[in-house]
Parts: structure tokens; C-alpha cells; sequence
């Protein structure tokens, strides 16, 4: 690590996706002579060559091709943690949109306080996303990130803080026969035909939300869901903050024994991490912890 120069690294690194000297001098605005020096200067640290050079190809050595693999991560772990330092000295600056299912968490909104609180000059919108596409808004991009209900198992989302974990309750119109007990057990639930989210949510994701044999109606909202509980069509699994937020004369929420808590988690697009999203994702894992038990957010 002696004498270790990071301009000879970000060089190697820039000639690796290039193989052309000329091409990586444009991309670092300097001459192709100063991309050979920082090269060779690389190679005589290393002790051994990473690159093949001749009149018509460059191409990484075997050498240069471990190099490169060990080398990419850290070095972008090192940017991060450049962008990060700045940011917390000047203050993150710009937008960030965040979006949501149904209705803000109690702990989201704390955290979007907290985050404006200390980065007064990057503009905060929250943006509702529907029930049934709660991966599409950062997809899109039209989000920088979401608070959505898990699972999620997206390959190009990352899945940052997990918080306000609650259990479960079934909702039921009130001539149901669930409408008159205390509690229910996932079995009878799964034999129930149940409200689910219409596409394009994923089908794992609908599954999750919507465990039954038998199927429901599809809805696009909560709110659709609900009014098909009322009307009788099928019932619909909430988490019990949710149930309490939504409470009406014509449904019964009836608290369900055996399926896993209900979850929301922060994810954004693993090709669209900012500072102001990983400062966001911290200020959320702040506030994740024991707080009201009022989330009218679906589960």
C-alpha cells in the first residue's frame, strides 16, 4: 500500500472497460502518453504486467483480469465513501422522491423530518405508488425510493432497513363466518378466497399478500380491496395497525394465528444509489425502532 496513487488505479480501471489507450486519455482528460506512464508506474507497484500491449489490441494479462475483479468493488467502496464524506460536510443538495403504498408510516414520516432536518437544502417529495406496482416507480426512476410492503426479491433493487414488523388480522365483511370469532388460524385463511393485487405486482409478491387456495378478486388499491371485503366477495389479510386505521361498520377484523408479520422495507435501484438516498436509509434505520403502532400502510 506504500506510495499508493489512486490516479493509476482509476486509469487501469477506466482501461479495462476501454482496451484503448486513446479512449481511456478522452475519459480522463489526459494524453495518451500520460495513460501509459500511470500504467506502467501500476505494473512496477504490482511487480508483473496487466495489460498486453501491441500495435492493434490491448487486452488484460490474466493478471490484470484478477486485478480488475478484486479491485472494482473496492475502489467504488472508496468513492462511497468520498461521496459520503462530502456530502456530510456540505449537506446533501438536490431531490429525492420517496414513494409509498396506502398511507405513511408513523416511522417514515419521522425519518423524512429527521432527513430535512438535517439536509435543509435537498427538497423531499413523497409520492403515493398503487398496491399492485410497488416495484415499478423506482424501476421507472420516477422514485428515488420506496417504503414497500416485502417480500422482495427484485435482482437489480437494493433492500435497505426492515422495520414495522406487525401481526396480521383478516378482514371480512360482517355477515362472514370469520366475523364472530376471536382469532383464526393460517389454514382456515388459506381456504378462503382472498383479496390480492392485481399486475403488475410480481406473482411471488401476490402470493405472499394473497396465501389462499382458492382465488379472489384482484384490486389495484386498498381501498378497492376493502370495498370487495364489504361487498362479500372475499377477505383480505391486513396488518393489525392497518386494520385499526381502517376500521368501518361493514367489516370485521379478525386477528390471524400462524402467518409471518407483516413488513415494509426501503428499497431503491442498485443503479440509482445517491448520497441522499444511503443518508435517507439511515436517517429510516434510525427510527425503525419501537415507536406508535399506527401504520396504515397495507399488509
Amino acid at each position: 500500500m506504500a506510495g499508493l496513487e489512486l490516479r493509476e488505479l482509476e486509469c487501469f480501471l477506466v482501461l479495462s472497460e476501454e482496451l484503448h489507450f486513446g479512449r481511456t486519455g478522452e475519459r480522463l482528460f489526459v494524453s495518451q502518453s500520460r495513460v501509459s506512464q500511470l500504467l506502467s508506474a501500476l505494473e512496477r507497484r504490482v511487480g508483473g504486467r496487466l495489460v498486453h500491449r501491441t500495435s492493434r489490441r490491448v487486452a488484460l494479462t490474466p493478471l490484470g483480469e484478477r486485478f480488475v475483479q478484486r479491485l472494482r468493488p473496492a475502489y467504488g467502496g472508496l468513492r462511497d465513501a468520498v461521496e459520503d464524506a462530502r456530502a456530510a460536510a456540505r449537506g446533501v443538495e438536490g431531490s429525492l422522491r420517496i414513494g409509498f403504498q396506502g398511507s405513511a408510516d408513523t416511522r417514515l414520516t419521522a425519518a423524512v423530518r429527521a432527513f430535512r432536518a438535517a439536509h435543509p437544502d435537498c427538497a423531499t417529495d413523497l409520492v403515493e405508488i398503487p398496491l399492485a406496482d410497488p416495484f415499478g416507480a423506482v424501476h421507472a426512476g420516477t422514485v428515488d425510493a420506496a417504503v414497500v410492503l416485502l417480500p422482495v426479491e427484485e435482482p437489480d433493487l437494493v433492500l435497505g432497513p426492515v422495520f414495522s414488523r406487525r401481526p396480521q388480522t383478516v378482514a371480512v365483511g360482517r355477515d362472514h363466518p370469520f366475523a364472530s370469532r376471536t382469532a383464526v388460524t393460517a389454514a382456515e385463511v388459506a381456504q378462503a378466497p382472498l383479496v390480492t393485487a392485481a399486475p403488475p405486482a410480481p406473482a411471488y409478491w401476490r402470493a405472499a399478500h394473497a396465501p389462499s387456495a382458492v382465488p379472489g378478486p384482484a384490486v389495484s388499491t386498498l381501498q378497492e380491496g376493502l370495498t370487495q371485503v364489504a361487498a362479500g366477495r372475499a377477505a383480505m389479510l391486513l396488518c393489525r395497525p392497518t386494520a385499526t386505521y381502517h376500521r368501518r361498520e361493514d367489516v370485521a377484523f379478525v386477528p390471524v394465528e400462524g402467518v409471518p408479520e407483516s413488513a415494509l422495507g426501503l428499497v431503491w435501484h442498485r443503479d440509482g444509489e445517491t448520497a441522499a438516498v444511503r443518508e435517507f436509509a439511515r436517517a429510516v434505520g434510525e427510527h425503525r425502532g419501537p415507536g406508535p403502532r399506527k401504520s396504515p400502510v397495507v399488509a
